[in-house]
């Protein structure tokens, strides 16, 4: 089968060690992790992961079915990036004399709607957030400037067809409700019952 870019998105309870029993799973299986992020879902005490792989569509579901019987995993979905709103946001520090020099910089970065993050008598932080092609051709063009340091985020994705995790725990309550719960009959009298 043909590999491709597929984003891998989890929703996990907030555990110490997911990160590390996460990538485990990946690291068995030889797969290369091009991209992880974690933050808080629109759940409260829920989080989400965010993974980018270069795969073939087989593997990818099998490796969701096998992130799935993690205990504290609630639910994997993969997505190629057709199925996905996304961006990544990168942080450039160029020379401030360059930026005050040169036009062509200055136009540049409005062009990709860079925005200064800090600016000092020696440097300038610019950020922007766009795909992976727009942030490489912008730090190529900046390279040619004296570009003196770069980093780029992790993937951040929604997907297009969804109507959130939410809805998901909502519907899943109402289909499979919890059972009632019971009160101890023994509970008030502790005294009684816990003698020695």
């Amino acid at each position: 089968m043909e590999k491709q870019e597929y984003t891998i998105t989890l929703y996990t309870e907030n555990s110490i060690g997911m990160i590390g029993r996460i990538s485990g799973i990946f690291s068995r299986r030889k797969i290369n992790i091009e991209s992880l992020n974690t933050s808080p879902s629109e759940v409260d005490g829920i989080h989400r992961f965010t993974i980018l792989i270069h795969e073939s569509e087989e593997v990818v579901r099998k490796l969701c079915r096998q992130i799935e019987k993690q205990v504290e995993v609630l639910k994997a979905y993969y997505n190629t990036d057709e199925e996905l709103i996304w961006q990544e946001q990168a942080l450039y520090k160029v020379p401030t004399e360059i930026i005050a020099e040169k036009a062509p910089v200055e136009r540049l970065l409005r062009e990709y709607g860079a925005s200064a993050v800090v600016i000092r008598n020696d440097y300038t932080v610019f950020e922007t957030a766009g795909h992976r092609e727009e942030i490489d051709k912008l730090t190529a063009e900046l390279t040619k400037y004296r570009l003196i340091e770069f980093v780029r985020g992790a993937r951040i994705a929604i997907i297009k067809d969804s109507a959130g995790f939410h809805a998901k725990l909502k519907q899943f309550e109402r289909e499979e409700p919890s059972e009632e719960t019971i009160e101890n009959e023994f509970l008030d009298q502790a005294d009684k019952v816990f003698t020695m």
